[in-house]
């Protein structure tokens, strides 16, 4: 009786491991799991400490030749990701503004896709998506282009599970981001099916010398002068645009005289949606327009996403553009200013569009 209890244990337990190896493993890891997936360095960055957050919205920080000090690249996985372990997946490069951070991009509409991965990667407080000119400035190397493009998609592409295509790329972005999304989409429209400005500084040329200088003020810490003359107007806060730079370590000299502005208007997403046209990437572009007052950013980012709606108009490209105007026409969550609370309703807007040309 003892014999047959003993053979019957090992024939159960034979059994319960046949089972365990024939559920698909990813069901046991992502009932139990509770950290993000190991990453592995490369393409030139070396990851610092671990990992911080939860199996499928986490943080890393890196370390790149690019770009001078410690860099944060955050990562939202759909919610399945570990449950198909031969499911892969379309990735949306989402670009922060200025002067923000990757783990600042806390949009609830950002977490609600179970269809593609999302990264966000540092673009520095005012990195403007760039490879600056001038690279020996006291901020250091400053080579946010290469370390995006070069650096941080193929770092992604190796160690998640992505579709590695044109077509499963998109990439979009606010305010500065919005600049830098389209730029690399004209840069490299061989990596991009789709791009997207929300609100973004998308003409930079001498029309939208407004804006033109607001990058400027950011060079050369027009905040940092302004709090350190006047006493109180900055609540005792330090400027995030330091150390102040020359006003031409970004693109050159930003003024329109006899052309030496013309690395400005060389990057100007405005002056080169044909590439976009070539390319065959798809553009959408969110605005409001501050409530009409001339007091927000957002008042005058307008006039500037009309402008690249008339390029493209000219050159007859399709495209989404979407101008809520007061907020309205969005809820009582956006008021038509340059907030977080319109960047929630655009991203709502437009990550079900994103999935949708992922899977056309």
């Amino acid at each position: 009786m003892m014999r047959k209890s003993s053979r019957w244990r090992m024939v159960v337990a034979l059994m319960a491991a046949i089972v365990a190896t024939a559920v698909p493993a990813g069901s046991a890891q992502a009932a139990g799991r509770t950290a993000p997936p190991p990453l592995a360095d490369g393409f030139g960055l070396t990851q610092v400490d671990t990992a911080t957050g939860g199996p499928t919205n986490f943080h890393i920080t890196v370390t790149t030749p690019e770009v001078a000090g410690k860099h944060h690249i955050k990562i939202i996985l759909p919610s399945g990701y570990y449950d198909e372990p031969a499911r892969r997946y379309p990735v949306l490069y989402f670009l922060h503004g200025s002067p923000d951070d990757p783990i600042q991009q806390n949009y609830p509409a950002l977490t609600t896709s179970d269809q593609m991965i999302t990264v966000i990667p540092d673009g520095g407080a005012r990195g403007w998506y760039a490879n600056w000119l001038n690279q020996k400035t006291q901020a250091g190397a400053q080579n946010w282009e290469n370390f995006h493009l070069k650096q941080v998609i193929p770092f992604i592409d190796a160690n998640l599970r992505t579709i590695a295509t044109k077509k499963a790329r998109a990439v979009a972005g606010v305010s500065m981001g919005g600049f830098g999304a389209l730029h690399y989409a004209q840069v490299r429209p061989d990596l991009f099916g789709q791009t997207a400005s929300l609100s973004g500084d998308i003409d930079l040329s001498a029309r939208s010398m407004d804006l033109r200088l607001a990058v400027v003020a950011s060079l050369i810490d027009a905040q940092g002068a302004i709090c350190g003359s006047f006493s109180g107007v900055c609540g005792g806060a330090e400027s995030p645009y330091k150390p102040g730079v020359d006003s031409d370590a970004l693109f050159g000299s930003p003024y329109p005289v006899f052309n030496i502005d013309w690395r400005w208007n060389e990057v100007d997403p405005s002056q080169h949606m044909d590439k976009l046209k070539a390319g065959g990437v798809g553009v959408s572009l969110y605005v409001g327009n501050g409530g009409g007052s001339a007091t927000d950013l957002e008042f005058w980012l307008e006039s500037a996403s009309q402008h690249v709606k008339d390029s493209m108009d000219a050159l007859g490209m399709s495209y989404y553009f979407v101008d809520y105007g007061d907020g309205s026409a969005w809820g009582t969550q956006c008021n038509g200013g340059h907030n977080a609370g319109c960047w929630e309703q655009d991203l709502r807007d437009l990550i079900p569009r994103l999935e949708r040309s992922f899977t056309a």
